[in-house]
């Protein structure tokens, strides 16, 4: 799962559709599209952005719902966090040093 992830956030195009759906959740295609092409004159396909959707939705960072003929996009940071709590950092009560 792990490499999903990573694959998924190695992508800018993806990384912005996160960003996007972090400020505005249950997103259609439509909108998403919309979004990038206002917003950060991308200017992807629907195929394209759609295809991105499904390595995000591979990766769990990204869950669908349909509701009548619309498909809703939301954001899930679960797996994040599960990165996080993979490798945590350590409590330091000083200031950081760095390990040579």
């Amino acid at each position: 799962m792990s490499a999903d992830l990573f694959k998924a956030l190695a992508d800018s195009t993806r990384r912005t559709i996160l960003d996007e759906l972090a400020e505005k959740s249950g997103q259609t295609l439509f909108e998403i599209c919309s979004r990038l092409s206002m917003k950060h004159q991308l200017g992807s396909s629907r195929q394209a952005v759609s295809q991105h959707l499904a390595v995000l939705e591979a990766a769990g960072l990204v869950e669908t719902r349909r509701e009548g003929r619309y498909k809703f996009h939301d954001l899930n940071t679960a797996p994040l966090r599960q990165i996080t709590e993979r490798w945590p950092v350590p409590n330091t009560s000083g200031p950081e040093e760095s390990t040579p």
